[in-house]
């Protein structure tokens, strides 16, 4: 979300249009969803559209999402703005004045970077310093409920985790690592959005490593190597959910009034060893104290998809619990973490064998 500020509607574009049929009575529902062009955004946008009970939808990102039709209002907004002198406050009222006039109640917050980015400045601004100025424009605005995308990376890889982390253990990610301290901070910037906001309520929702046909992450950048460094020594046992999962998940947030904040994870672990087997690709043990400073050179060389940081998920325990998540929002994934290895295996060698329509996630055939 970068670029300068500027409404992608029209100059009618505070006048509320394309609303969906409500019953006499029925409040008018409204939608927020911020990096609405991301993976995430773009399917919640869809089902969004497709919802009989939601009146209209917020789109905010740099530009509107493939997804938006008749209900879809889009906006382009900077996040990263708050950046330049005297800008904050002017982000902050611009968010406002959406929120108010389209009489948003519910905000979902999703304009997060899906992997490390050597613009750590800009990541800084976008994650952290973007977050607290957007909660700020929502408890201007009044509005009831946010909903915010996290991951269950922020518990850390450490060798005294338990084998399955619950929403209770200490957020333990190397804060040094800035792609994890951003993220941290905005879990927390949400806290101060409750805590600040009367009635107002947020559910966090922790992914684990999203993996599908189409989804785009860290994992899938070190997956899609076909030579991959490993740990010497180590098997870590790993857990993924499935994209359709997840974004089942933040249509259950958005649907239900569930505070707090929820692991969502597939079923089942799988040890690293089987993913690559899976993945068919080449493991290439380093003994972990020669691994260090081979990743850091490699990533300053923009060789590797990760810094060093991420080292410590190749050797120690990271698997959290979807138990809350199943006993209070009532989510259950489709697809365990094999299954949803197995789709992004699928879809990966389609598109290495370039097979595979990006657009659809579907196999090319040939045409009639």
């Amino acid at each position: 979300m970068a670029g300068k500020p500027k409404r992608t509607t029209d100059s009618k574009a505070l006048e509320p249009t394309g609303r969906a049929m409500r019953a006499p009575g029925r409040p008018e529902r409204v939608v927020a969803v911020t990096g609405s062009s991301s993976f995430l955004g773009k399917n919640l946008v869809a089902l969004l559209e497709e919802d009989e009970t939601v009146d209209r939808v917020v789109a905010l990102d740099l530009k509107p999402p493939s997804a938006a039709a008749k209900k879809t209002r889009s906006y382009e907004i900077d996040l990263t703005q708050p950046s330049l002198a005297g800008s904050a406050m002017a982000t902050e009222a611009r968010l406002a004045e959406i929120f108010a006039a389209e009489r948003v109640r519910t905000l979902v917050h999703l304009a997060f970077l899906s992997a490390p980015s050597h613009a750590t400045a800009y990541a800084h601004e976008l994650e952290s310093v973007g977050t607290m100025h957007l909660l700020v424009a929502a408890r201007l605005a009044n509005v009831r409920k946010v909903v915010m995308s996290s991951s269950t990376l922020l518990y850390g890889a450490n060798p005294t985790n338990p084998n399955f982390l619950d929403e209770r253990h200490p957020l333990r990610a190397p804060k040094r690592e800035p792609y994890f301290a951003d993220k941290i901070e905005a879990e927390a910037e949400v806290a101060r959005f409750v805590e600040r906001s009367e009635g107002a309520l947020a559910t966090i929702l922790r992914t684990a490593p999203i993996l599908g046909p189409t989804a785009t992450s860290l994992v899938t950048a070190y997956l899609s190597r076909s030579v991959v460094l490993t740990m010497m020594g180590f098997d870590p046992l790993l857990q993924f959910v499935h994209e359709l999962d997840a974004i089942a998940a933040f249509k259950i947030a958005i649907d239900r009034d569930v505070p707090g904040t929820f692991n969502v994870v597939g079923d089942g672990v799988l040890p690293l060893s089987k993913v690559l087997e899976v993945a068919g690709r080449i493991a290439v043990p380093v003994p972990h104290p020669l691994a260090e400073p081979l990743v850091a050179v490699a990533w300053m060389a923009q060789l590797s998809p990760a810094p060093p940081a991420f080292l410590r998920y190749l050797r120690f325990l990271c698997v959290a619990d979807g138990a809350r998540a199943r006993a209070a929002m009532g989510f259950r994934p489709a697809y365990t973490t094999r299954e949803a290895l197995d789709d992004f295996v699928r879809a990966q060698t389609l598109r290495e064998s370039h097979l595979l329509d990006e657009r659809t996630a579907r196999p090319l055939g040939p045409t009639k």
